[in-house]
């Protein structure tokens, strides 16, 4: 009995309780990362208006100036622990024109931050208030320089009225949750580990700490590891790509993607590509496009929104979902609207210049006629197949004009059919807004043809994700063009770098749907789909991720108190920065799970290209040098995928070329010495000429080889010991052409397969090589040649010494 009495008084003193973290767990921060609050009292102190554009300057230094006060802590007092103002007495005050007495006004500025950015989180608050319901003590441990007393000012700013049992701030004791905080805390509030718990962010100081001192902890992190990958990628391009504006003030945005993860749960590799990548972009370029109709409206106006189509779908889609059903999706594309808006035969010349390759039937498909001096044309190319540049030239001497136009008649009047069933009211509207990724307008300039020429009044105006914004200085005079990522969000050489990888989103965003080739009253007439359908289910399972994020993050941004998108200038260059990361460097899930796609050209042919082709990249860079590979003309499509797919590294120098930031003289090739070469005929007769040897910015070895057909050569021999005795061979390749400029510069690279390389007194496995003697050589068969000259190109990283 008294055993039993003993049992129940000691249950009877058991206390649990629930303890939080403060910032990261109970307190999100509207704001990339917690040295945002920093750059906020840049601005805040007045010092953004004395010292302007050295946000990132005081940042480094507020940190600088937190490390040196905890040195100094942990030299004078044995604990690393301090308050706000002894880190701003290490502050350089001078330095921003400041006085030592300005200590406490740099204070209450970042405190001031820290009340403008922190939230409480909704669903710590919920958690906490279950846990005070059911009888548990609650309160918090945090590690922070701010004391108790300015946290608790905090808590309750955040969320008035919050009470709580017991607030352990580590400056006030000299010790953090690592050391002997939650001893501290166990000790004056006689708690009974084995029964309470802790809530935290950090794995060091809030898991280990608590599971050091019996606590059970339960782990709330920021962001998975692959995301926080990205974000730190996305705040590097952002910095690179936008260089000068606040980089860690984004009202939100970041803080509301890790939400809407968080309360999502992954349902596969593409929908969480979309849900933490695309949609964070797409509904920011939503909010782009509603805020520009809403300034459109006045009264009077009746305005119209139309997605195009097929780019258009995914954003349409998004529309929909968070306005419901007031806009429409509209199937059109280049090839039909230029071909309407014909009144001439410069359109369709236009149209065929931009098309890579092209067959008869094709043309025949894309204008309803194939006339004799056509067919004829087209027969006098291998496999009928010509470049659309030499149609373009040659159309005006093969039709007459007047058939064109007579075509482009009938087509402008089943588009007109098609616009009247497709858009309500579309005889009433007064503006029609256009919504596409967009470039440089050319749907939208030539529906204004198309409407002039039939007298429809209708203003038009462009609503694009990406705008070549030069291209619109020609609009007519009361249409408007704007693109979100504008060149005053990121410079025309950045612009132009997106672009060229662009087609990775178009076919993210694009329909299932073939393209549009005609219509028939209210039906659209659609090309067959080339896309695979592995590939167009792959498109889908993006999509639903995307449009998931969009259906959440109102409520979220809401429950949160964010408002990443009222500032239209922040939320474009995150926008910038978010897409940029996904284009230029992407990481490794990315490649795989993207990497084989293929893009349908959609002008007319079935072509595909492919998205990534790495081996490409390694001939370019051995033939033609770094710069020039950056520059090559697709395909590839996907052209930063393809470098990235070599290393990250390859990708970044890539970016940073697209940025003009890639100086050639660094990484360029510069002679380094010379080397005898042998080459031998196929009579066997042999000479030595000599070959400049070249060093990259990058410590590759180059050789450049010209060779004429004159020459009749079979064979060249490189003195391996001479360039390198150990290495590995990147590549050879071949260029050729007429002319010898014109061979070094082709982007037509081949390269010579490994297995046709003869190694004569070396030893290689793959691309590593190793030389038994002096005079060890590799062979390189010369293959038949059918233009003048060729340039064989060497690419090697020497493992040994420098070349002799």
């Amino acid at each position: 009995m008294m055993i039993a009495t003993a049992d129940i008084e000691r249950r009877a003193k058991i206390v649990s309780a629930w303890s939080f973290d403060v910032f990261d767990t109970f307190l999100l921060r509207a704001c990339t990362t917690p040295d945002g609050v920093f750059e906020r009292t840049y601005e805040l102190s007045g010092i953004s208006r004395t010292c302007p554009n050295v946000s990132a300057s005081f940042v480094q230094h507020r940190i600088q100036a937190e490390a040196r006060a905890r040195r100094t802590a942990r030299e004078k007092r044995g604990g690393s622990e301090v308050r706000i103002d002894e880190i701003y007495s290490c502050f350089p005050f001078k330095l921003f024109g400041l006085a030592r007495h300005h200590l406490n006004d740099l204070v209450e500025s970042e405190f001031t931050a820290e009340l403008e950015l922190c939230r409480a989180n909704p669903d710590m608050l919920r958690q906490y208030m279950d846990m005070k319901r059911a009888g548990h003590r609650v309160g918090f441990i945090s590690d922070t320089y701010w004391d108790s007393a300015s946290l608790a000012r905090l808590l309750r700013a955040c969320r008035p009225g919050l009470t709580w049992d017991f607030l352990y701030a580590s400056c006030d004791h000299g010790s953090g949750k690592s050391e002997a905080l939650f001893a501290k805390y166990l000790s004056e509030q006689d708690i009974d580990p084995s029964a309470s718990f802790h809530v935290g962010d950090n794995d060091k100081a809030d898991i280990r700490g608590a599971k050091r001192h019996g606590i059970r902890p339960r782990y709330y992190p920021q962001a998975t590891l692959q995301l926080a990958s990205k974000f730190q990628r996305e705040t590097a391009l952002l910095e690179l790509l936008c260089a000068g504006a606040p980089s860690r003030l984004d009202r939100g945005a970041r803080t509301l993607r890790r939400m809407v993860a968080a309360r999502n749960a992954e349902k596969s590799p593409a929908h969480h590509l979309g849900m933490t990548v695309l949609g964070p972009v797409m509904t920011a370029f939503d909010a782009f496009i509603a805020r520009l109709c809403a300034e459109i409206a006045s009264p009077g106006r009746k305005v119209a929104l139309a997605f195009l189509g097929r780019d258009g779908f995914l954003p349409h889609r998004i529309w929909q979902g968070l306005h419901g059903t007031t806009s429409a999706y509209l199937e059109i594309n280049r090839r039909v609207s230029l071909i309407a808006s014909a009144d001439t035969m410069q359109p369709l010349v236009d149209l065929l210049s931009k098309v890579l390759k092209i067959d008869a039937p094709t043309f025949g498909d894309m204008i309803k006629i194939l006339p004799p001096e056509v067919a004829a044309f087209f027969a006098a190319y291998p496999d009928g197949v010509a470049p659309g540049e030499d149609l373009a030239k040659a159309l005006p001497e093969l039709m007459d004009a007047s058939e064109i136009i007579e075509l482009a008649a009938a087509l402008r009047a089943r588009l007109l059919a098609y616009l009247r069933h497709t858009i309500p009211g579309f005889d009433e509207c007064t503006d029609l807004v256009l919504a596409d990724l967009g470039y440089s307008g050319s749907v939208q300039k030539a529906l204004r043809r198309v409407f002039d020429m039939e007298g429809i009044k209708i203003r038009l105006h462009g609503a694009y994700l990406i705008s070549l914004d030069d291209a619109f200085d020609d609009l007519a005079e009361h249409d408007s063009a704007a693109g979100f990522i504008s060149d005053l969000v990121v410079t025309p050489h950045v612009k132009r770098m997106l672009i060229r990888n662009i087609a990775l989103l178009e076919q993210i965003c694009c329909s299932a749907d073939g393209s549009v080739r005609d219509y028939d009253g209210d039906q659209v007439l659609r090309e067959i789909n080339p896309r695979p359908a592995g590939q167009i289910a792959l498109a889908a399972e993006i999509q639903a991720g995307t449009v998931a994020f969009a259906e959440s993050a109102e409520d979220v941004a809401l429950d949160f108190c964010l408002s990443p998108y009222a500032a239209p200038d922040v939320a474009a260059r995150w926008c910038t920065a978010t897409l940029a990361r996904f284009l230029l460097l992407p990481d490794e899930d990315e490649l795989a799970l993207l990497g084989g796609l293929k893009h349908d050209v959609n002008l007319g042919t079935h072509a595909l290209a492919p998205m990534i082709d790495s081996d490409f990249i390694r001939r370019q860079i051995t033939a033609r040098g770094l710069s020039a590979a950056c520059a090559s003309a697709a395909p590839p499509m996907w052209l930063a995928g393809s470098f990235a797919r070599l290393s990250p590294s390859n990708a970044y120098l890539y970016t940073l070329f697209g940025a003009n930031r890639l100086p050639a003289d660094v990484f360029e090739e510069s002679p380094c010495g010379q080397v005898q070469i042998g080459l031998f005929r196929a009579n066997a007769e042999a000479t030595l000429e000599t070959a400049t040897l070249y060093r990259t910015g990058l410590g590759e070895l180059r050789l450049h080889i010209p060779i004429s057909r004159t020459m009749a050569l079979a064979m060249i021999a490189l003195p391996l010991p001479k360039l390198a005795a150990e290495g590995l061979l990147h590549s050879v390749t071949i260029q050729s052409a007429d002319d010898i400029r014109d061979a070094a510069e082709s982007q037509d690279v081949i390269g010579i397969a490994a297995e046709s390389l003869v190694y004569a007194g070396v030893r290689h496995n793959g691309a590593h090589y190793r030389t038994e003697n002096d005079d060890a050589c590799l062979l390189i068969p010369v293959a038949p040649m059918a233009n003048d000259f060729a340039v064989y190109s060497v690419a090697i990283t020497s493992l040994h010494s420098s070349p002799k």
